[in-house]
């Protein structure tokens, strides 16, 4: 059985939110899919299958995530919150390279054509959710651009880090950091967590920055199962906790970590990871996803977007701004436009001045605020009209003593 959810979209920073809708019967179960997909309110939606972070490993046959026959008709939260519209007025991350470490990337998917390589395997995306994240870095919208990923024209090498039902594997996540580091990838974005760390893993990664790569990776896994996670301890996954990695995390809209996400003390940047829309390896449907590895393919794109406008920067020093020009808060929370935009002091700072996206609340009750802006508003076109009476009292008082008072179009007697 495979979950469905109802998208709905609102206004102005409009996200989306997740209802629960009928269970369609399918050939194979999907062992996860993701469990925070609620983001905001609306009245309006439409039904969109959730992407699956990995398959049923108990299951004796591979059923692959089906096609998705539903699609997206409006920009979700998530790029809102980033402000795509605007930052794509500044970059759309050309001549930069993203590895993609996940469950492999469909290279003919939609809105990816021409722009995905893949080594091994890893053009066998079963699972779909390594195509989905793609979409999210690289993808351009197809034929609905305000759908686009962080950085539309960048490429996307995809690696496969896990087996084809999306079970990470050490041995893979390694081999796949050393194929981006040889191949020269700009950023490398590690959408898998493991448990242990790894002393080849470990090699990799100090390679692939020695190299000069924005390396990105999950802060944790996705939760295995629904609920909160309190009781689990918080811990370090690999290869967020090596050094130098950027680790990232999954937040709501309102900039909260999900109720279930496991906790781990190694994270650097929080990003959208809930109720996000993208594309998927077959068909030109649109599917809903959450998760870090959500969060981690928006940080990757951002760091795509910032290398492709500041070529000059090291990647340390890419990885300085995106963390400098973040939202302040608990986690600080990806900022794309200000991290492209932002002028930096010699310390890596903001130097002042810096115009950011919107708030970092996406979902708010207005009505308060547009009435008393309704209100102020009214007193200032009133009080601009006193203004203006009193000038033209002055200006006709002034005439009519020029005039003697006569009424105005009376002949002068004299």
């Amino acid at each position: 059985m495979r979950p469905s959810a109802r998208l709905l979209y609102g206004t102005g920073l409009a996200a989306a939110l997740l209802l629960p809708a009928a269970l369609p019967v399918q050939a194979a179960p999907p062992a996860r899919t993701p469990t925070d997909l609620h983001t905001a309110d609306g009245k309006k939606g439409q039904e969109l299958p959730g992407m699956p972070t990995a398959l049923d490993a108990r299951a004796e046959t591979v059923a692959c995530t089906p096609a998705s026959k539903e699609r997206a008709k409006k920009q979700d939260w998530s790029r809102q919150r980033l402000d795509l519209d605007r930052l794509h007025r500044h970059t759309t991350g050309e001549g930069v390279t993203v590895a993609l470490i996940s469950t492999g990337v469909a290279m003919g998917a939609e809105g990816l054509d021409g722009r995905v390589t893949a080594q091994g395997e890893a053009a066998d995306d079963c699972v779909g959710q390594g195509t989905f994240l793609a979409g999210l870095i690289a993808g351009n919208g197809g034929p609905t651009p305000r759908l686009a990923g962080v950085a539309p024209a960048a490429k996307v090498l995809a690696l496969r880090g896990t087996d084809r039902r999306g079970q990470p594997d050490p041995a893979l996540v390694t081999a796949a950091v050393r194929a981006a580091t040889t191949a020269r990838a700009d950023v490398i974005a590690v959408a898998v967590a493991l448990p242990r760390k790894d002393t080849s893993l470990t090699r990799a990664v100090a390679e692939a920055r020695k190299a000069g790569a924005v390396v990105v990776a999950a802060a944790s896994p996705e939760p295995p199962s629904r609920g909160p996670a309190d009781e689990i301890r918080s811990r370090t996954y690999w290869p967020a906790g090596e050094p130098g990695v950027l680790a990232v995390a999954d937040m709501l809209p309102a900039g909260a970590r999900p109720d279930s996400a496991l906790p781990t003390g190694t994270v650097d940047l929080a990003a959208p990871g809930a109720g996000v829309v993208s594309g998927g390896p077959r068909g030109k449907g649109h599917y809903l996803g959450a998760g870090v590895a959500v969060a981690t393919a928006y940080t990757a794109g951002a760091a795509a977007a910032v290398r492709a406008t500041h070529p000059e920067e090291s990647a340390d020093a890419v990885t300085r701004r995106l963390t400098a020009t973040a939202y302040p808060a608990d986690i600080p929370q990806l900022d794309a436009y200000a991290a492209v935009t932002t002028v930096l002091g010699d310390a890596g700072a903001p130097a002042g001045g810096t115009e950011r996206a919107a708030e970092p609340v996406a979902v708010r009750d207005t009505s308060d605020t547009d009435r008393a802006t309704g209100r102020a508003v009214l007193f200032v076109l009133l009080g601009t009209a006193g203004v203006l009476s009193l000038l033209w009292a002055g200006f006709a008082l002034t005439r009519a003593r020029a005039r003697g008072w006569r009424p105005a179009g009376t002949p002068d007697e004299s």
